[in-house]
């Protein structure tokens, strides 16, 4: 979790503000909250703009369905993820509506395209439908965004990430100790010049998991005793075939003795093993690759792609299976935090230097 949402967590209420609770920090009537809302062009600037500062200091988000669900009770579960062409964060959808649908609850599914902001405009229109619950992917959210869900009343989940201050509840595994494992791997095998390769943080758009597995990669390799000059941080998130290709020209590039890479991503090794074999090197016998996230395509291409597994299926299962236990009051309110581990997979795109 990011330090912004830190403060905001502190800050958490009871209750969901309402309508009534802008007007008066806005020092206006309801009616003219209600205008703001819905026909914005027809308020004078500066009482529009004294009205969205207290929309926005409250965390308050319109009730659409206030005035026909008398019994709050929607059916609908909000799940925001970064992509639905990544096929990790598809099977945690699976395994979620598998769990869900026992109890005829539906999913709502968005997703953010790693943008931060996008992320905070999609859960604004999700709650506005009054989901019973929330599901988002990571712990990094603006301040923003976390006061609005804190404040909304709901069960609220983040998927694939372990945080130390969890909004409310946690389940995924520790990206930092994915990089870290990665690591440990390729030292042990007996290689020193190492590299890896992942996009570029940016403030409001990036893949901040990624960046958490290159920053305990980093870790890792200074406490052996090894430069990390060959970590490569190139493009913009989410990582591809393509980023790889791109990625692994510019290490060899710099150091054609380049031994092993890290890629945070299958999609990103991929890239790599393919540029690899159009430039002539041979994975593993001159370089050897390890990747992130077992995609299919690891599994198939040649040499098979040595990765480090989560079983995203049966994250996304626990996460239903806690979610139908805090909205059925089977377990307290209590902040909770599930880990579903990680394994190394080995194949063929790794040379064991130490034999």
């Amino acid at each position: 979790m990011s330090n912004d949402t830190g403060s905001a967590r502190k800050a958490r209420g009871p209750q969901r503000p309402t309508i009534r609770d802008v007007a008066r920090l806005a020092g206006v009537s309801r009616m003219t909250v209600t205008r703001v809302l819905s026909e914005p062009d027809l308020v004078l600037p500066a009482t529009r703009d004294r009205v969205k500062k207290a929309i926005t200091d409250l965390g308050y988000v319109p009730d659409r369905t206030a005035g026909s669900l008398a019994s709050r009770r929607t059916g609908f579960i909000a799940l925001v993820l970064p992509t639905l062409t990544n096929a990790n964060f598809s099977m945690v959808a699976h395994g979620l509506t598998e769990v869900l649908r026992e109890k005829d609850y539906h999913l709502l599914i968005s997703y953010t395209d790693y943008d931060l902001g996008e992320e905070e405009r999609q859960l604004t229109a999700l709650l506005e439908r009054r989901p019973e619950a929330i599901l988002l992917t990571g712990a990094k959210h603006r301040r923003s965004v976390a006061r609005m869900l804190m404040m909304a009343d709901v069960p609220v989940i983040e998927l694939a990430d372990l945080s130390s201050e969890p909004i409310q509840h946690a389940v995924g595994f520790s990206n930092h100790q994915v990089g870290r494992v990665a690591a440990r791997h390729l030292i042990s095998r007996g290689f020193r010049r190492i590299g890896a390769v992942a996009s570029r943080p940016d403030r409001d758009q990036g893949d901040y998991r990624g960046e958490a597995r290159i920053q305990g990669f980093e870790e890792e390799l200074r406490a052996h005793g090894i430069s990390t000059e060959l970590v490569l941080r190139h493009g913009a998130a989410p990582v591809s075939y393509d980023h790889g290709v791109e990625a692994i020209g510019i290490l060899l590039d710099r150091e054609p003795a380049l031994e092993a890479v890290f890629a945070v991503s299958d999609l990103s090794a991929v890239g790599v093993v393919t540029e690899c074999q159009r430039r002539g090197v041979d994975v593993p016998g001159q370089l050897s690759v390890l990747g992130f996230g077992d995609f299919e395509i690891g599994r198939v291409i040649n040499p098979p792609l040595t990765t480090i597994q989560v079983d995203f299926h049966a994250l996304g299962k626990r996460a239903g299976h806690l979610l139908l236990d805090l909205l059925g009051g089977e377990i307290e309110d209590e902040p909770q935090s599930i880990d579903v581990g990680l394994n190394i997979i080995d194949r063929a795109s790794i040379r064991d230097t130490t034999e």
